[in-house]
């Protein structure tokens, strides 16, 4: 089992412990009886709760800040932590009051205390709907499952970030094919404009000569007709 878990665990009956003692203390309190012994013993559990704590909270940042566990167990194991800071205020509130507030009894601490209890009972508030009237054992098995969920879910969304990527490589694949076909169109069309360009400077070229050569036809023509009305008899 994890350590972190196990000292969680330790850490949470350590409240529960501490809880009874009050309780204990305030039954002396009615009775008129003396709780000294008993505070002394309060104090010393209600000191080893808050070392315990505090070694949960170091443990937890140093797995987040070197990546042991996911952010999401760290999320989950932080809220954990907040709720046994929680519990510790309301014991060392209970404790100060020297029996003046309600008993805070251990069935209260998983069950909710007695049915149609008018008093208030801060470890009720605290205590989810869903984990009311389980155990250790069990709380355990349901981290367990809440752990096993998250990682499900954790490997569908791997699968899907891995399927978006292969689509991502898929298409850059297809837009370098596309961007070959349009070089290879440019090209075409650049050498199509080139020969047009040709062609039509050979044309002009030709029409040019086709010009000159007629111009040529056309002055010989009236030369020889010069020629023919100069050298012929007159009547």
């Amino acid at each position: 089992m994890d350590s972190w878990l196990s000292t969680y665990d330790s850490t949470y009956r350590l409240a529960q412990e501490i809880a009874e003692k009050i309780h204990e203390r305030n039954r002396y309190l009615r009775n008129g009886e003396n709780p000294v012994k008993i505070n002394v013993t309060v104090r010393s559990l209600m000191k080893r709760l808050n070392e315990s704590i505090g070694q949960l909270r170091n443990s937890l940042l140093r797995s987040v800040s070197t990546r042991q566990i996911t952010q999401l167990e760290g999320d989950r194991r932080q809220n954990l932590v907040d709720e046994l800071l929680t519990k510790e205020r309301q014991l060392q509130d209970s404790f100060k009051s020297e029996g003046a507030a309600p008993d805070v009894i251990r069935s209260s601490l998983m069950t909710g205390g007695a049915a149609g209890s008018s008093q208030y009972n801060p470890w009720v508030m605290e205590e989810p709907e869903e984990t009311r009237g389980l155990g250790v054992g069990e709380l355990r098995q349901q981290q367990q499952r809440v752990i096993a969920e998250q990682d499900a879910g954790l490997d569908a969304l791997s699968s899907i970030i891995a399927r978006q990527k292969q689509m991502g490589y898929d298409i850059g694949n297809e837009l370098e094919e596309q961007n070959e076909i349009i070089d290879d169109l440019a090209n075409l069309v650049e050498n199509t404009d080139a020969r047009v360009r040709n062609q039509t400077r050979h044309v002009k070229l030709v029409d040019r000569k086709s010009g000159s050569c007629a111009m040529m036809v056309v002055i010989v023509l009236l030369l020889i007709a010069i020629v023919v009305v100069a050298v012929w008899p007159s009547k």
